[in-house]
């Protein structure tokens, strides 16, 4: 079955100019990039997408995080998106991610990873329409 789930190229790899190279690799891995868009979150967005994360210590610090700066948003659309782009991105820490995925090759720490996936429908649906409201 073809779903979509949210990608998001962090403050971290944009930075170090590593969007290009990071979308090749979604395209080369046969998802179709179905809306793209680069901008600088503010505050309100950011809470309202980690939300799920608000009563945990590191809320703020994810929250500054990516807002820090502009960050590359994408909806992808492929058979098993969710699982495949997770898969892709690697373990959450760069240091345990396996060769050839994306933290692996552009992350740094645990926090500046590069990317972000959801991790499930309900999830992907909730992250599309924070970061693409339907008007």
């Amino acid at each position: 079955m073809v779903e979509q789930t949210l990608a998001i190229i962090k403050p971290d790899a944009v930075a170090w100019f590593s969007s290009g190279p990071i979308i090749e690799l979604i395209e080369r891995n046969g998802f179709v990039i179905k809306r793209i868009e680069k901008r600088q979150l503010d505050r309100a967005i950011a809470e309202r997408f980690y939300a799920v994360h608000a009563s945990r210590p590191f809320f703020n610090e994810l929250v500054d995080f990516i807002i820090s700066g502009p960050v590359v948003i994408m909806i992808l659309e492929k058979k098993d998106a969710i699982k495949d782009w997770r898969e892709l991105m690697g373990a959450t820490d760069p240091m345990k991610a396996g060769c050839g995925s994306i933290r692996k090759m552009f992350g740094t720490d645990i926090g500046k990873n590069a990317t972000h996936g959801s991790d499930a429908s309900e999830t992907a649906n909730y992250e599309i329409n924070v970061m693409f409201p339907k008007k």
